[in-house]
């Protein structure tokens, strides 16, 4: 069993299309931050449902040292961070690219939501990934229609057409 931190920006996307069960399913265990926590309270969209929310208020974990990493990332960003360290997780789940590269130049063990839906796919725990992305397309996800379309290929999807 593998430990996740979750990001906002991943459990967002996920959220939206009815996925966060996925880090369970294909992971194990994760947690989120008290930072990231807050900012999904202040996040609008009637698609990210109540039981999103009641789901994740059961994985906060409040951060045990100082945020050193604040001047370089966003606050739910560096938390994360900070609690992948404190825990000895596994992976980070993260979307943001600056973030992510940060993370990384520290021997942080990333994945993004589309990777972790590619692993989803791979062991059968989703068919498409084509209509989740036109969710994430429709409700202001910032993914690249050409970075989308390249994991469509590889999975054998038909493309997004925009």
């Amino acid at each position: 069993m593998k430990i996740v931190i979750a990001d906002t920006g991943a459990l967002i996307s996920l959220g939206l299309v009815d996925s966060i069960n996925l880090i369970e399913k294909v992971f194990g265990d994760f947690f989120i931050t008290e930072a990231v926590w807050n900012e999904l309270n202040t996040y609008k969209n009637p698609k990210f449902t109540k039981e999103n929310y009641k789901r994740l208020e059961t994985k906060v974990v409040k951060i045990q040292s100082s945020n050193r990493l604040a001047m370089i990332m966003d606050y739910g960003e560096s938390e994360s961070v900070i609690l992948y360290e404190e825990l000895n997780a596994d992976f980070l789940l993260i979307d943001d690219n600056k973030a992510r590269f940060i993370a990384e130049s520290m021997g942080v063990n990333c994945i993004g939501s589309l990777g972790l839906l590619i692993e989803a796919k791979s062991k059968g725990l989703i068919s498409h990934l084509k209509p989740i992305f036109e969710v994430w397309l429709n409700n202001e996800r910032h993914f690249s229609i050409k970075l989308l379309n390249t994991v469509l290929s590889k999975v054998g999807e038909s493309l997004i057409e925009k």
